[in-house]
């Protein structure tokens, strides 16, 4: 029997969105995660905002749809905040009922500053990783480090002398005009982004085009992939190996630890930083002078740090590709380094809904 194609829709609904959303649902194990590491920051939550005024977007709901801008790769909070109109899962996850209003989009813009000045992306993610741990979930002696370069938002025509005058953009061609940089010699020195200052040129490796670049840094337990911390800085040819003593610096526990990474960390000033820290340095043996000798490279566990640390390319995979980072949305370094941060927090929610939750 065919059915009936009403014109008139309902006016009323009796089903709330938690009974919409099916029980065995990717986001619900998030959720639960979510809910417990926000209850965790409510004291600095009551700290970031005076007792009196308006009251404003609850924060909490801010940072579960920043979330979902990361987990589901949506490109712009625009195009968030229009999810949040009619995606009834959305809704659900933020904690908003079937008739609440949605913010708009300046929102973010108007409460980002509030929520970098507390540091609330580093303790989001302090308190996951805190879960993970009690989970049992997390190494405590193996470890994997490694660095990636985050695109700036600015263009390779904002790169101009610092000592000129004339900060206009080049005439003719309205916005987009044409600039020749043949023959020009253009370093981080002499040159500075006009749209993003923090930003620095920089390229992987040889034959690679050099791009105006941050760089970011993970520390991974190699115990399950997680992200146990993080690191945004400026790209410089020695940034990787600064931010890794820097995390090797806090690795918690007094016992020895070991740290797989890459060629480019093969410096002897690196390891021999490294041992002054008690971090066994597993780090990947140039073909010519390097720094590591078979007091390390006899042991077998050597050679399996060497297999486990290319999991460290899953996590800036992911976050470049799910987590739209392969070119940040935002300006200046404290920005990005809060998204990237942010990012780190929702790719261990996924590792540990996956490795708990998963049937």
């Amino acid at each position: 029997m065919r059915g009936d194609d009403p014109q008139q829709q309902a006016m009323f609904s009796y089903i709330s969105p938690e009974a919409r959303v099916p029980k065995d649902h990717p986001l619900r194990p998030v959720r639960v995660m979510v809910d417990n590491a926000l209850v965790d920051l409510a004291p600095l939550f009551k700290e970031m905002y005076s007792h009196t005024g308006r009251p404003s977007t609850p924060p909490e709901q801010l940072l579960r749809a920043l979330l979902l801008q990361i987990l589901y790769s949506i490109r712009s909070e625009r195009m968030l905040v229009e999810q949040l109109e009619y995606n009834l899962l959305f809704r659900w996850f933020v904690g908003l009922s079937m008739d609440d209003k949605i913010w708009d989009h300046s929102t973010f813009s108007k409460n980002r500053d509030r929520l970098i000045a507390y540091d609330v992306a580093t303790e989001f993610f302090i308190t996951i990783r805190r879960q993970a741990e009690k989970a049992g979930l997390l190494s405590n002696e193996h470890f994997t480090v490694d660095g990636t370069l985050i695109e700036a938002w600015a263009s390779m025509k904002s790169f101009r002398p610092k000592d000129d005058e004339d900060q206009d953009p080049p005439a003719g061609g309205g916005r987009n005009a044409e600039v020749d940089f043949k023959g020009q010699k253009r370093k981080n020195d002499t040159h500075q982004s006009t749209t993003d200052p923090e930003a620095r040129l920089l390229k992987k490796g040889k034959g690679k085009e050099a791009k105006l670049c941050f760089m970011g840094h993970a520390l991974m337990e190699n115990r399950n992939g997680l992200v146990v911390d993080s690191r945004l800085t400026q790209a410089t040819g020695t940034a990787e190996r600064d931010a890794a003593l820097e995390m090797a610096e806090n690795i918690p526990g007094t016992q020895q630890a070991t740290l797989g990474a890459d060629k480019n960390y093969d410096a002897a000033a690196f390891v021999k930083e490294l041992r002054r820290l008690r971090v066994t340095p597993h780090v990947a043996q140039k073909s010519k002078g390097s720094a590591i000798d078979k007091r390390t490279t006899r042991h077998d566990g050597y050679r399996v740090s060497q297999n486990v640390r290319k999991r460290v390319e899953e996590i800036f995979g992911w976050m470049k590709t799910t987590g739209v980072l392969r070119k940040t949305r935002h300006r200046d370094l404290e920005r990005v380094e809060s998204t990237f941060t942010l990012a780190a927090a929702a790719y261990n929610l996924v590792r540990m809904r996956n490795i708990i939750w998963a049937p």
